[in-house]
């Protein structure tokens, strides 16, 4: 494969790159002599851009070790990206979630770094994004249960809509304006009052975190429109995955569905059942956010599958997976009755396919099928 200057090696005029290998043969005209050079993992992803003066794009996410961070992260890495990551300094520096890639001496500490950094913090943020320079942003940290936004309003708006701010204030001062990209939320919406909504549905949240939510949507399109900056919301439905936390109460069920079938459980406590949700796959979500930033244009897109099921279909299709009769094991308790809950939310993706070409290919049933088997993988593995 013959390929012509670099300024980037700073070498004459023609190269070799095999691509099944990890060696560069560079081949200098005048004096036909070979010099091999060992390719860094990443460029195999993309030999060209080896030999090219410009870098491999680079990204900085907050919410990393989140399910749609982690997700996300793959994706970047496994495109040749740089990742930057803000993590909240804790005593535990578990991070399961990004396990593989922390414990990889290819990855960490040469294409993956974190940083410590709370969203309260603007002085801390701005030296990350000044050192790190970003041409991409992805913001997906906050306070995102929506049943615990009942009991912690104040700082459910002060990570979520203030956070959100500081960051576009940041992004906004700096000499070279990178892309960004809000992990808005389906909870915008509220209880709406049409069906299925899309990206023109009026906001009109009924929960603390939904109103958070919409401030920050809201102040995307405004920062967009005033400053001319490529900024974009990505407004999620719900998407689940076997990394969801264990509080949201679609991972609640498979693991329950789990630990009954191996005797380490009894019964399930859920509240109402009868609320519908367009459940899609968070890895297929996270690809999406990805191609939003890739756009020509900067813009709001809606992403969900267009199909709805009630909680009561999830908890049943979880539980006929392992072969189990839900109704004798699940039991209801008003104490888990969120005060204000939209009774059917269905998301129109119609958008998001016609211009980005993204649809979601995971439903509810596969969905569920694959967080059981997770799930009684990781629990068959801990007690033995």
């Amino acid at each position: 494969m013959e390929i012509g200057p670099s300024l980037y090696l700073g070498v004459p005029r023609v190269y070799s790159v095999p691509l099944s290998c990890t060696t560069l043969r560079v081949v200098i005209p005048t004096t036909q002599s070979v010099v091999q050079l060992r390719l860094p993992t990443h460029v195999l992803l993309n030999p060209l851009s080896f030999l090219t003066s410009n870098p491999m794009p680079s990204a900085l996410i907050t919410g990393i070790t989140g399910q749609d961070g982690s997700y996300l992260s793959e994706i970047l890495l496994g495109k040749g990206y740089t990742v930057h990551g803000i993590v909240r300094r804790s005593s535990s520096l578990d991070r399961p979630r990004l396990l593989g890639q922390y414990n990889d001496p290819e990855i960490y500490g040469k294409r993956l770094f974190l940083h410590y950094a709370d969203l309260s913090d603007s002085t801390s943020i701005r030296r990350i994004l000044v050192n790190a320079k970003p041409d991409e942003v992805y913001h997906l940290a906050g306070q995102s249960h929506v049943g615990l936004s009942f009991e912690i309003p104040e700082s459910t708006c002060e990570l979520t809509a203030m956070g959100t701010l500081r960051i576009m204030e940041i992004l906004r001062d700096q000499p070279k304006n990178p892309k960004f990209l809000h992990a808005s939320s389906r909870e915008i919406f509220g209880t709406p009052e049409v069906s299925p909504q899309n990206e023109s549905t009026p906001l009109n949240p009924n929960s603390p975190y939904g109103c958070a939510k919409s401030f920050a949507t809201q102040m995307v399109r405004i920062y967009r429109e005033s400053h001319g900056l490529f900024f974009c919301n990505a407004i999620l439905y719900n998407h689940e995955s076997p990394r969801r936390a264990e509080n949201f109460v679609t991972r609640k069920i498979t693991l329950a569905a789990a630990k009954i079938k191996l005797g380490l459980q009894s019964k399930l406590t859920l509240g109402s059942i009868d609320s519908a949700r367009d459940w899609g796959y968070a890895k297929e979500y996270a690809e999406a956010m990805w191609m939003i930033l890739q756009h020509e244009k900067p813009d709001d897109y809606l992403l969900a599958t267009g199909t709805s099921y009630t909680v009561r279909e999830f908890t049943q299709a979880a539980f006929e997976h392992v072969g189990l009769n839900w109704e004798n094991h699940v039991e209801l308790d008003q104490r888990f009755v969120r005060p204000a809950d939209p009774e059917c939310l269905l998301g129109d993706a119609t958008k998001a396919k016609e211009i980005l070409g993204w649809t979601a290919k995971t439903k509810m049933p596969e969905l569920v099928k694959m967080m059981v088997d997770e799930d009684l993988k990781s629990l068959t593995q801990s007690t033995r």
